[in-house]
């Protein structure tokens, strides 16, 4: 069974991102267990709202915008200032190829949020959202 658009998207995200600078492989679609201390710096890669555009292109097509969450895990006495080398390189590589390798219409950043664990003041999350714009039938989600 072919995977939905979605999912492809996120998978293409992540195979993207895979050299990002400063995190040596360490991509993760939807991680749910805890960092252990030396893994950082990490990616972690989810889904968030997915939404279809109104009103539709034609009666045969749906346009979608999907928000796609990139969390950057760092450890330092600065978390967000060790993380900007590397979402300079994530978004570069996002950005050399907006319709990742043509499963999108386009791809947009968003807002960038930083927060610092609240157990652990060393570790820290960057936040990086980004806007792909994709299009399916209306009766097939994986086309």
């Amino acid at each position: 069974m072919t995977a939905i658009k979605r999912e492809r998207i996120l998978a293409a995200v992540a195979s993207a991102l895979a050299s990002t600078t400063g995190v040596s492989g360490r991509v993760y679609r939807s991680r749910t267990e805890a960092f252990a201390r030396n893994e950082a710096p990490a990616i972690v890669i989810e889904p968030g709202d997915d939404v279809p555009v109104e009103p539709p292109v034609s009666g045969c097509r749906i346009d979608w915008r999907l928000d796609v969450m990139i969390h950057v895990h760092t450890r330092g006495p600065i978390p967000e200032q060790l993380a900007a080398p590397i979402v300079a390189s994530l978004h570069g590589l996002l950005m050399a190829d907006r319709t990742l390798g043509g499963l999108a219409m386009e791809t947009w950043p968003g807002p960038v949020q930083h927060q610092r664990e609240q157990g652990d003041a060393t570790a820290g999350w960057t936040s990086c959202r980004y806007v792909v714009r994709y299009r399916t039938t209306v009766n097939d989600l994986t086309s």
